[in-house]
């Protein structure tokens, strides 16, 4: 099948080889030294799933109509590529693999002929180099959309065969659970520490513990029954949100058992590593806009984009007792 997959960075770079391995006819999107890797010596797949060299076509944009296309940029990035590509994407279901709660409406609105699938990876990647990325936890990729049409079961039949994938009936209560599993993003992004060694941390732990705290409740507050993803589930974040911290933390010492022990950067340090603009207004910016939405307000998550933003603008990390401070000073503002 001809599939194009915009956007080659960690996951997007990750769903085209394993699509290149399946036999699929893959061209990728890229931009820069990324983009002269692939055309030159190919995209290299490394880590939990197996290591694999994909020949796809590669350009700056698609250059010819498929029968798929998956959407994986930054949730920023993703206007502008729907809109350099539309030619090409006409009447073309599109698969958007997009952190937040945005990319499938987007979708939607930009193309208004296509039937636009939302995708959430559970599994964690890692750009390596140019042309190079790897697979640091393994996990299954969720799809659903909020008219769960039999578009969603389609492509979720040619995907079986591609990579672990489950379909779900309550996507954007999916949105919300894997909002809630990204609140590991901003810690590493702030300290520069992998997602693991944030968790170990006594202090960032308990940061971590109260933002997802935070979250869930501002998702339980707007209405939001969350969905079943990997090991979370609606109940299980609604006891969650309801213990007191010291128990709490066992929620995030699961999540660093399960990432195993490769360094796992989480996507937001990645993007400051290379550079980049992050996605964390997308991420902890969208529970604090959902809560000032329904009367409230989210300080901790306000206060750990002000620091991701910080970091963002002058390249230094904070320590561990900085961020707990400025946590501390926010609650008590």
């Amino acid at each position: 099948m001809r599939i194009a997959v915009i956007g080659a960075g960690a996951v997007g770079g990750t769903i085209a080889a394993l699509l290149d391995r399946a036999g699929h006819d893959v061209e990728v999107t890229a931009r820069g030294e990324n983009l002269k890797a692939i055309q030159s010596t190919g995209l290299s797949l490394e880590g939990a799933w197996g290591s694999h060299v994909a020949k796809p076509e590669a350009n700056e944009l698609i250059s010819r109509t498929p029968e798929i296309a998956f959407l994986a940029t930054k949730a920023l990035d993703a206007r502008s590529a729907l809109r350099d590509n539309a030619s090409m994407l006409d009447r073309v279901p599109i698969v958007v693999v997009q952190n937040g709660l945005e990319g499938l409406d987007l979708a939607n609105h930009e193309l208004p002929n296509s039937v636009s699938i939302g995708a959430l990876a559970m599994f964690a990647a890692s750009y390596l180099r140019p042309g190079c990325v790897a697979v640091t936890t393994p996990g299954s990729t969720y799809l659903g959309n909020y008219e769960n049409d039999q578009e969603v079961d389609r492509i979720t039949q040619i995907l079986r065969d591609v990579l672990p994938v489950h379909q779900s009936k309550n996507f954007l209560g999916a949105q919300w659970t894997k909002l809630l599993v990204n609140q590991i993003n901003a810690l590493p992004a702030i300290t520069g520490l992998s997602a693991q060694d944030t968790i170990s941390n006594s202090q960032l732990r308990k940061i971590l513990t109260k933002s997802m705290k935070e979250a869930a409740k501002v998702g339980m507050k707007s209405g939001v029954k969350f969905a079943s993803v990997e090991k979370f589930s609606d109940s299980l974040v609604r006891i969650f949100a309801a213990m007191p911290d010291w128990i709490a933390q066992l929620l995030p010492l699961f999540m660093r058992r399960k990432m195993g022990a490769r360094p796992n950067p989480g996507s937001t340090l990645q993007s400051i590593r290379k550079g980049q603009a992050s996605e964390i207004d997308y991420l902890n910016g969208a529970i604090v806009r959902t809560a000032i939405a329904n009367g409230g307000f989210a300080p901790i998550n306000a206060e750990l984009v002000k620091l991701v933003h910080e970091v963002e603008s002058s390249g230094e990390f904070f320590e561990p007792t900085e961020v707990s401070a400025r946590i501390h000073a926010a609650l008590n503002a």
